[in-house]
């Protein structure tokens, strides 16, 4: 006789663990089914995101910061510093100890909240009057269980070139790129997204010369015009070498480096030679090998689960969450349709404003955003005033050294409500909280105006950019 559970979740991921510690916290019997290894062979919970993914990159991306602070600019506060070395080793160590420690976490968490994981690979094989089937393949047995609800939580998977195979020493995709062994003289990036800026940065501030590939003729084309401009000027002063609307041809890889050949926006031939290169393309979802025709479902032609408003699939007690359904791949908002989810499956009745998501790039400068650009809102019709506010105005900018950007914020003309926030930042990803919670409460620009905010803060660059939508800004 198989298990059963009230739930089962298949994937550890943001979306999958936290959805099952809150089905547990909701009386559920809760099961997880997770295979992910560590290059040591060693089961851990987490997902993408914990173990090569999210963790793991912004550990580096501060590392670097650290590095380039103490041999670039600790000269501007009158510290005199000689001598800096790197050790790579010690510096991927401990990120390997950070993502240690949060694996850990999570068991503590399953342990604490009676959630079962099941080791191996989840894959349905059928349903009847008592649930869903889910045959649960592990390295030493395979087990069936039976599960009144599932959700799906399998994640993403970096999408990789045509006929350019992926050794994760030579050619990487984000996995590889955090565990480059010495930092190369001469690094190439293929796609300018949210991971090869990322990546691309961190390799930069450790001293690699970068060249950034991209096929899309305009540079972060999801944001608004006003911070993608701010962030290409601030790339191109640190040494990010971008080049847009290129056509990628044939790449050749040896065991001393990579020959790119590309056409510009120009169309001239042109070759790249790079010591490492990372490619960065975007993801497709985990969907293949899940059985889910046994049960009458599909994925659709990219792949994706298609699901309604409530992330259910066509098939009763049977959901899909994060990265392998519509909507950005983001590890909150995979998180947010864990907890809803589970608060469906227990009769309440939760919501998810996705406007309200916000998306962060962790370069420096830091990158955020919530709700519309302004070239979405003016596509739409919709009157529109705006106020934008520079860091280097603000005291407490200055005094860390940290005055690039601006706050922009952009609000109903006849109502005031806020409708997108766009922030290039020292701390943007903290910054945009605030906007998130005006948005959630479709706060007006004033509302924010009005609110008392510490002096002296980077938050009162939110405060000044909801001023100047009404053009009071105080300090400028």
């Amino acid at each position: 006789m198989s298990k059963e559970f009230d739930v089962v979740l298949i994937g550890a991921g943001p979306g999958g663990y936290i959805a099952a510690i809150r089905a547990a916290q909701l009386g559920k019997s809760v099961a997880c089914i997770e295979k992910w290894k560590n290059p040591a062979g060693a089961l851990k919970l987490g997902g993408t995101c914990l173990n090569v993914g999210c963790i793991p990159s912004k550990v580096l991306l501060a590392s670097s910061e650290e590095f380039e602070n103490a041999s670039k600019h600790l000269a501007d506060h009158g510290i005199s510093v000689s001598d800096v070395k790197l050790d790579v080793s010690k510096m991927l160590a401990r990120k390997d100890g950070i993502v240690e420690k949060m694996t850990k976490g999570i068991e503590f968490l399953f342990r604490k909240n009676k959630i079962t994981w099941l080791k191996g690979h989840g894959k349905f094989t059928g349903k009847n009057a008592a649930g869903v089937q889910i045959e649960v393949s592990g390295e030493d047995e395979t087990e069936v269980v039976t599960a009144k609800n599932v959700i799906i939580a399998t994640g993403s998977k970096a999408r990789h070139l045509p006929n350019i195979p992926v050794d994760n020493k030579i050619v990487a995709d984000n996995e590889g790129a955090l565990s480059f062994d010495a930092v190369p003289k001469r690094l190439a990036v293929i796609g300018a997204g949210v991971i090869g800026l990322e990546l691309g940065s961190v390799w930069r501030r450790l001293g690699a010369d970068v060249t950034v590939l991209e096929a899309l003729p305009q540079f972060l084309g999801a944001a608004d015009e006003a911070l993608a401009k701010e962030v290409a000027k601030q790339f191109k002063k640190q040494g990010l070498d971008i080049h847009l609307g290129v056509k990628i041809g044939e790449v050749k890889a040896s065991d001393k480096g990579v020959s790119i050949a590309y056409t510009d926006n120009a169309g001239n031939a042109q070759t790249l030679e790079a010591d490492r290169l990372i490619v960065s393309i975007g993801r497709v979802p985990n969907t293949d090998n899940l059985g889910l025709g046994s049960i009458g479902l599909k994925a659709n032609e990219r792949g994706f689960i298609d699901v309604d408003d409530h992330c259910a699939t066509s098939v009763p007690g049977v959901y899909a969450i994060g990265d392998v359904v519509r909507g950005p791949m983001l590890a909150h908002k995979a998180e947010d349709e864990g907890v809803a989810v589970a608060e469906i499956i227990d009769g309440q009745k939760p919501h998810i404003d996705y406007n309200c998501v916000p998306w962060v790039i962790y370069t420096e400068p830091e990158i955020a955003w919530v709700g519309k650009t302004e070239q979405q809102l003016k596509a739409e019709g919709r009157e529109i005033k705006t106020g934008q506010f520079p860091m280097m105005a603000n005291g407490r900018a200055l005094g860390i050294c940290r005055a690039e950007g601006f706050v922009k914020m952009i609000a109903d003309a006849k109502t005031d409500e806020i409708l997108g926030v766009h922030v290039i930042a020292a701390d943007a990803s903290d910054l945009i909280a605030e906007a998130v919670v005006a948005m959630e409460f479709k706060a007006a620009s004033e509302d924010i105006g009005r609110i008392c905010h510490p002096h002296p803060s980077l938050s009162e660059v939110m405060r000044e950019a909801a001023l100047a939508v009404d053009k009071r800004a105080l300090n400028m």
